[in-house]
């Protein structure tokens, strides 16, 4: 029996798949972990993108750029951040995990841009003193990763979206 050993073919399969299977599932569970990474930053970026949206259709009227920076009305703050999150101005449910555990940051804020040269505006940038108000927003959360499903938690790992609109009124 011994000297027939190292000519038995018998269960070299199953010894090349314990070789071969960490690799593998290390393969898939990479592929997956990359996939829900790239989902969750579409995800912020595009609710990011309907915030800024959402608050540069607001009335010129709302941001005052007499001053250095015009502030942000409360309730457009509110609503933006609403919209971000959720999708909704009111109700809904979290676009993304981790929101509410407080180390996720949402800013709004405006800025004046002055027209180069002699640029004369029209409409309703005549408002601002030849000024456009232009928005801001940023938001940055925590990634939940697929691992977590496991227990194992990728840390300092965060999703960050940035986007600026020109308030354009309603």
């Amino acid at each position: 029996m011994i000297h027939g050993l190292p000519k038995d073919r018998r269960g070299t399969a199953a010894a090349e798949m314990a070789l071969v299977l960490p690799i593998l599932l290390a393969l898939i569970w990479g592929a997956l972990e990359l996939g829900n990474y790239f989902r969750s930053e579409h995800v912020l970026i595009k609710g990011v993108r309907d915030g800024a949206v959402f608050a540069a259709r607001q009335e010129i009227t709302n941001y005052d750029c007499s001053g250095a920076n015009p502030t942000v009305p409360t309730a457009v703050v509110n609503n933006a951040k609403a919209l971000v999150r959720t999708g909704q101005l009111s109700g809904g449910t979290d676009r993304l995990p981790r929101w509410a555990d407080g180390s996720t940051t949402f800013a709004i804020a405006a800025s004046c841009v002055t027209t180069a040269g002699s640029t004369t505006l029209l409409g309703i940038y005549q408002v601002n003193g030849g000024k456009v108000p232009v928005i801001t927003v940023t938001a940055d959360l925590p990634y939940q990763p697929v691992a977590g499903i496991l227990g194992l938690q990728i840390s300092n790992l965060r999703v960050r979206a940035v986007q600026q609109a020109v308030v354009t009124g309603s």
